[in-house]
């Protein structure tokens, strides 16, 4: 085989199109290679066209193949080549390599005149029109770098890659290719500048190399001169664990082997083409994907075998839009050669199959495609099976579009047992529904196809599941940013560090809306300065609209944080659990409405896979939901609920006492903010009566508002005042009723309670008067205190107290239940 003087192997650098599709992407293409030439390396180099004129040259051939004007595409492309000689080539040399540029130009308007003369454009004449992509940008970098002072040569690879007349997709003839490298490699010492994609017949005419023609070039020329390494230069920095353009935390792959690259690249990653690859991978010659853009980055180096990888997958992969199309019936049971069949006619018409997967029962097979190809599979189906569909052999063909395949890639996954398991579940907990499934027996990837419109939000949790460190990100959009919502974010902020490591969660702040504007940021707002975001970029608040934008971002484990008293807003509750995005809430508003209201949405929030949690509906911070929902998932059963709900009343009658007129105290509670701006509101027991309902429901019992029995707190008169000040006065009139229930409270040793119990199915509220010895004797402040007495609490019932109110301890709460969320999905 040919060497180079010395023993030191050439390098075969191969330049994408944009790598040479712009001025400042040429400046970064020259450097590159004059400081491999400075380094003294030995290299060759391969070029693609200039980004977009491939495209630009076929839709010229389409328009002068229909006679269209072209010229005006025509125009577009010469100036822009020539735009690329003004800025690079020196006065001295500028008139001749413009002249020699716009010869070829001229060939090429030869060219589309003789297709528009015969309205036809052949796969010949196509292939030799793309050629001038190639010949142009490779004799553009070489007239540039010549005027710099390099010693180099423009090689047409026509002259050299010699390949059969299958136009569009030539073979190559190896034999006579790698002679003739080798051949002409041998008596030059210039470097060589190549044009990628394109070869010729032995009779001269030319052929391009298909889909990654210009890797392909790299690989035939590395493969025949034994290169030691051949570069790939893009516009990313190697092949990444995902798309970067939908998962923001994706990285680049250091090492992968052939065998991953193949599968990573047939699932939709772009960087390279492997299959044009394969020349070079016979040779055993590593393939590096750098950037051209950032060259001192390390980049992906593709070869044989890749180390263990740090993580279980190497990459994930995925294709944007197919369509499933499923063939079934009993006649496929047991009955050998359908499949063989079915197949051998796709490829016949050359359809290519995307992904197959095949019921064990083989009452069912599927298999993916691309939507452009639907109807045509519907029709051959039913004609080559029109015999099968007719008997009721086969039931039909049915076609599913807007779908996405995902697909997880990696060596790792052959020793690792419960990657399927994994990844399945991670896509459950959002919500997003598998179609269909494949697995291949070497355990190198798993494919999954899940509607199209999840795919980012797909993407992105799986992510996030192999490759981030095991650190969940949750995103927050908040509703209310009142006392309780700022607490909350004022919390989330503090515990920030706390959360990322010691529970590995990492709460992003995504939207926030009041009552007058409302701010989105999907990358995610600062929760110090969310405030005055709000405030100078936030636009007119509008809920429903804030609602949509959650479900549209569909981002993964998005959680609804609603701190509001707003009854409307409930009405979208079912909707937001529906979109897969869960809740947490302190209004109470969902809980306490018509049992059949608040059935849906639990149900919905159960088949959705996703969490309801209103922790703070009933104590605040209390853990009083969890209580019940643990003991009763332990098999305890509830036979009595007993306790002081409201923080208002509780203050209230723990101030009321002997020679204290009623009316002073409930002005004091008033003064001191622990009562609506009307205590009417409180003093109905409206508000305790929510929340006793709220807890009946958890027990399971299917209770309405009008099954809860309140003995009115306060005489008529004073419920029927006309306002505020005359409620007050009223008050005062029936001071006497008051002072009887505090002094014959006062006579027995005992206190008064505002008391609810739900016993035997039954709720209960109003006031009370206990002793020492119950258990909601000690109780103090404002506080609230609850007693359960249940099969296993029964003699001494287990008692729950605490504060009951307040924006810290209720934002507390609902901290509590959002790191639950975190948890669950860990």
């Amino acid at each position: 085989m040919a060497r180079r003087a010395g023993n030191q192997r050439m390098k075969v650098l191969k330049f994408g199109g944009t790598s040479v599709g712009s001025i400042k992407a040429i400046e970064s293409v020259l450097g590159i290679v004059q400081d491999n030439l400075q380094r003294g390396e030995k290299i060759a180099v391969v070029f693609s066209a200039m980004g977009g004129f491939t495209n630009q040259l076929l839709e010229m051939g389409n328009r002068a193949a229909r006679n269209e004007d072209y010229r005006d595409v025509l125009k577009k492309a010469s100036d822009r080549h020539l735009e690329v000689i003004n800025h690079f080539i020196g006065p001295r040399f500028r008139s001749r390599v413009i002249a020699d540029v716009m010869t070829l130009f001229n060939e090429l308007e030869d060219l589309l005149r003789g297709v528009s003369l015969i309205r036809e454009i052949s796969p010949r004449t196509s292939d030799l029109l793309v050629s001038f992509g190639e010949r142009l940008s490779t004799t553009l970098v070489t007239e540039i770098l010549k005027d710099r002072g390099v010693d180099c040569a423009f090689l047409d690879a026509r002259k050299v890659i010699k390949t059969n007349a299958h136009f569009q997709q030539a073979e190559v003839n190896f034999e006579l290719t790698n002679h003739l490298i080798q051949h002409h490699f041998a008596k030059t010492k210039s470097l060589q500048l190549i044009t990628g994609f394109i070869g010729s017949t032995e009779d001269g005419i030319t052929t391009t190399l298909g889909r990654g023609g210009s890797d392909y070039t790299g690989s035939i020329f590395g493969s025949a001169l034994n290169a030691s390494v051949i570069e790939i230069w893009t516009d990313v920095p190697g092949m990444m664990t995902s798309d970067p353009r939908k998962v923001r935390n994706a990285f680049t792959i250091p090492v992968v082997s052939y065998a991953e690259a193949m599968e990573l690249t047939h699932f939709g990653a772009k960087v390279i083409y492997p299959p044009s690859l394969t020349p070079a991978f016979k040779a055993n010659i590593p393939i590096k994907v750098l950037n051209t853009f950032d060259p001192a980055h390390p980049g992906t180096i593709v070869t044989r075998q890749a180390p263990r990888h740090e993580y279980i997958i190497t990459g994930i992969s995925s294709i944007d839009n197919l369509a499933l199309v499923n063939l079934q019936g009993s006649g496929m049971i047991g009955v050998a050669g359908v499949s063989a069949k079915l197949f051998t006619v796709l490829a016949r018409y050359d359809i290519s199959v995307i992904l197959i997967s095949q019921a064990s029962s083989e009452h069912s097979i599927c298999f993916a495609i691309d939507p452009k190809y639907s109807e045509k599979v519907r029709e051959v189906i039913e004609t080559e099976f029109s015999n099968e569909l007719r008997t009721g052999d086969l039931e039909g063909v049915e076609i599913q579009e807007e779908l996405s395949v995902i697909a997880i890639v990696g060596e790792g996954m052959r020793r690792h047992t419960g990657v399927s398991g994994r990844l399945f579940s991670v896509l459950g907990k959002n919500g997003i529904n598998i179609v269909a499934t494949a697995q291949g027996s070497s355990e190198l990837n798993i494919s999954v196809v899940i509607e199209r419109k999840d795919l980012s939000k797909a993407l992105n949790v799986i992510h996030e599941s192999f490759f981030a460190d095991q650190v969940k990100t949750l995103n927050l959009f908040l509703v209310g940013s009142g006392l309780i919502g700022k607490a909350l974010i004022r919390q989330l902020e503090q515990q920030e560090h706390y959360l990322r490591k010691y529970k590995n969660l990492k709460v992003r702040f995504i939207g926030v809306t009041n009552s007058r504007k409302m701010l989105f940021d999907e990358g995610g707002i600062s929760k110090e300065h969310w405030q005055e975001r709000l405030d100078t970029e936030g636009q007119q608040a509008d809920l429903g609209y804030f609602v949509e934008k959650v479900k549209s971002l569909n981002l993964p484990n998005s959680i609804f944080v609603d701190c509001t008293a707003n009854k409307p807003i409930v009405d979208y509750y079912e909707g937001i659990l529906e979109a897969s995005v869960s809740i947490v809430t302190p209004n109470k508003t969902a809980n306490a409405a018509p049992y059949d209201e608040y059935a849906r949405r639990h149900r919905m929030a159960l088949k959705k896979g996703v969490k309801f949690l209103y922790e703070t509906n009933v104590g605040a911070g209390l853990p009083v939901i969890n209580t019940i929902q643990g003991l009763i998932a332990s098999g305890d059963r509830f036979q009595k609920i007993e306790g002081v709900f409201s923080g208002t009343l509780s203050f209230i009658f723990n101030t009321f006492r002997p020679g204290l007129r009623f009316a002073e105290v409930v002005r004091e509670a008033k003064a001191k903010g622990y009562t609506e701006p009307d205590p009417r509101d409180d003093l109905s027991g409206q508000d305790v009566a929510r929340k006793i309902l709220i807890l009946a429901r958890e027990i399971g019992l299917e209770l309405d508002f009008e099954d809860v029995e309140i003995t009115p707190l306060l005489p008529e008169n004073c419920q029927q005042a006309p306002t505020v000040d005359a409620f007050f006065g009223e008050l005062e009139k029936s001071n006497a009723v008051f002072e009887k229930w505090v002094n014959d409270a006062d006579a027995k040793g005992e206190k008064l309670r505002y008391v609810a119990t739900l016993e035997n199915g039954k709720i209960q509220i109003g006031l009370k008067s206990v002793g020492a010895d119950h258990p909601l004797y000690p109780l103090e402040g404002a506080d609230n205190i609850i007693s359960f007495t249940t099969k296993r609490y029964h003699d001494r019932p287990l008692v729950i107290k605490g504060p009951g109110a307040g924006a810290e301890v209720t934002a507390s709460g609902v901290f509590a239940d959002i790191v639950s969320i975190g948890s669950y999905l860990s």
